[in-house]
């Protein structure tokens, strides 16, 4: 019968538990709410100015009413690549 020799073992440098820091998987609570409200508020805000184009804040800004909406739609969709 040959003799087979056994392999070293390895050491493995384990860390305790405590020294461990853990892995925060996500994103901040913050991201969310601001990406849903960004949208709401910019899709109201062009609706509204649709319903009531004569309204006293909404009737001075004219076209621009569109491009406000847009821009608020716009950075909840910046924000929504925060969100994980």
């Amino acid at each position: 019968m040959a003799f087979v020799p056994e392999s070293r073992s390895r050491r493995k440098d384990k860390q305790p538990a405590d020294k461990r820091k853990p892995v925060k998987i996500g994103s901040p609570p913050w991201v969310a709410p601001l990406m849903i409200a960004l949208f709401v508020i910019g899709l109201l805000w062009i609706c509204a100015w649709y319903i009531a184009p004569d309204a006293p804040v909404l009737g001075d800004l004219g076209f621009w009413n569109l491009v406000g909406g847009f821009v608020l739609i716009a950075l909840g969709f910046v924000v929504s690549t925060k969100w994980r």
